[in-house]
């Protein structure tokens, strides 16, 4: 049975929807489409097509309704097809398995290529989508992978083909930008890399800051500083561990200038490591607005991998750097808190904190 209606029916959702179709609201998408006599197309009310003359439109409650009235799908808003956002996570998805597969850096041309769409279109979506560009995205998963490999291969040469890097020359001219340290020294858990560190107390209890030459690698909080001290070094067991110096208390009140004003920005370098999709996943954290939240599907969509709920959750647990990267923003879907690695009643206090500025 068609259940077509002409939009000449007088009727307040009728014109509830053609004010939809004139102002082209993606609100409106899924819930109704539209056909054209004149053209015999069916559109989404978001359409960017020309309006059609009001007497020509007709409504119809699903794709196949429309297309049993004979009408065929519209090629600019297809909305036969997954929504505009969904496409574009898709598209973004593929090109992320397609740079994790290859051994060198895929070209932006080949890419967009691949995508079907322009090099210039498919870096501004990328970006959007990932909140990295596709070289950062490609560097960061190179970073995981080289880190990988030297914790499980024997020598350096091994972990530098293993990640896929074509000679030693390129691994080495990389090394220090991807970990941080020269390979050797993050193989041996830190053997020669330098971390200062300085425990201090905030409002939220003890708090641990440490840096390498690149950045503030971590912000700890906990109720026993030595536990705070035990966690760093369990990460580097074999760094050499500094105590700050002048210089190195400037940053570390300035970190917890922003403990104690969570809303602000923190204009400082940060040492930010793990994988590729971690790094994905911290990224779209710093871009949640002070004083608001997102659930952990909405992250995951953000970053173009909406089945990744529970990935997405657990990147938020191994942050180790509290405030600076945001996790105590994310919450379940239906608002309500879930784990935080330094505890919900922290995620409570730092949330009503940023409300109140």
């Amino acid at each position: 049975m068609i259940t077509t209606v002409s939009i000449n029916d007088s009727s307040p959702s009728h014109d509830a929807r053609w004010n939809a179709i004139v102002g082209r609201d993606r609100g409106s998408d899924g819930s109704f489409f539209y056909s054209v006599d004149t053209t015999g197309v069916y559109c989404r009310p978001s359409c960017g097509s020309r309006l059609a003359r009001r007497e020509n439109v007709r409504f119809h409650p699903t794709c196949a309704d429309a297309e049993r009235a004979g009408f065929r799908p519209c090629k600019r808003c297809r909305p036969n097809e997954a929504d505009l956002d969904q496409r574009r996570s898709l598209m973004v998805a593929n090109a992320c398995r397609m740079i994790e597969a290859a051994a060198e850096m895929p070209s932006l041309d080949a890419l967009a290529e691949a995508a079907n769409v322009s090099r210039f279109h498919f870096h501004r979506v990328f970006k959007a989508v990932t909140g990295v560009t596709p070289k950062a995205y490609a560097d960061a998963h190179r970073a995981g992978r080289v880190q990988d490999e030297l914790t499980r291969t024997s020598t350096v040469t091994e972990a530098i083909y293993g990640a896929g890097f074509q000679s030693n020359g390129r691994f080495y001219a990389a090394s220090s930008r991807l970990l941080g340290m020269t390979p050797s020294a993050f193989r041996k858990g830190g053997t020669g890399a330098s971390i200062r560190f300085a425990v201090g107390e905030c409002w939220l209890g003890a708090v641990l800051v440490a840096a390498t030459e690149k950045g503030v690698c971590a912000i700890l909080f906990g109720d026993d500083p030595d536990g705070l001290v035990r966690d760093l070094q369990d990460r580097f067991p074999k760094a050499q561990f500094v105590g700050g110096d002048a210089d190195f208390e400037r940053l570390v009140a300035q970190v917890i200038g922003l403990v104690e004003a969570p809303a602000q920005s923190l204009d400082l370098p940060l040492d930010v490591r793990g994988s590729a999709f971690q790094k994905r996943v911290w990224q779209a954290l710093r871009e949640i607005p002070p004083g608001s939240t997102q659930s952990y599907a909405a992250v995951a969509k953000r970053i173009g991998q909406p089945n990744a709920v529970r990935a997405v959750a657990r990147a938020c647990a191994t942050n180790s750097l509290a405030v600076a990267i945001p996790c105590h923003r994310v919450v379940r879907t239906d608002g309500a808190l879930s784990g935080y690695r330094w505890g919900v009643d922290r995620k409570r206090a730092l949330l009503r904190r940023e409300a109140s500025f």
